[in-house]
């Protein structure tokens, strides 16, 4: 009979890595980002640094949530959801807005449109912590199965 490592409390088991994809061409915001996935062993971060980019990045990896800023050099980041969208491998993956100048009619706009959520710059890190974990279980529960 084999025990388990006794190094291993049954809560601290390892999950498999949920990929988590940021599309954000700033690298002080796209840092910031980084830092705090980082101390989530259950999520690996891939960072796209413009749209199109994201697009590429989020069919090939089928991220769980995308992180989606809105002002991009080659697209919108409303234009880059839109494309997400149409696809069929990607049209489940909650995103979540990220803007640093919305107005409330572009939040409410964001949201009507199928943004899970929208959240200003500079964010509070526990609302996108908390934010993520919502699309996260929403993904789980939500997600089409192939």
């Amino acid at each position: 009979m084999h025990n388990p490592s006794p190094l291993l409390a049954p809560q601290e088991v390892q999950r498999p890595q949920r990929t988590l994809l940021q599309v954000e061409d700033n690298p002080a915001n796209a840092r910031l980002v980084e830092e705090l996935i980082a101390r989530r062993s259950d999520l690996k971060l891939l960072t796209a640094r413009n749209g199109y980019q994201g697009i590429e990045m989020a069919v090939l990896h089928e991220p769980v949530v995308i992180l989606m800023d809105m002002n991009l050099p080659d697209i919108s980041g409303l234009a880059a959801f839109n494309i997400l969208r149409e696809n069929p491998a990607t049209v489940g993956i909650p995103v979540i807005a990220l803007s640093s100048n919305a107005y409330p009619l572009q939040i409410k706009e964001g949201l009507e449109a199928g943004f899970f959520r929208y959240l200003t710059k500079p964010f509070k890190i526990q609302e996108l912590l908390d934010a993520i974990d919502l699309a996260l279980r929403y993904g789980a529960e939500n997600r089409p199965t192939n």
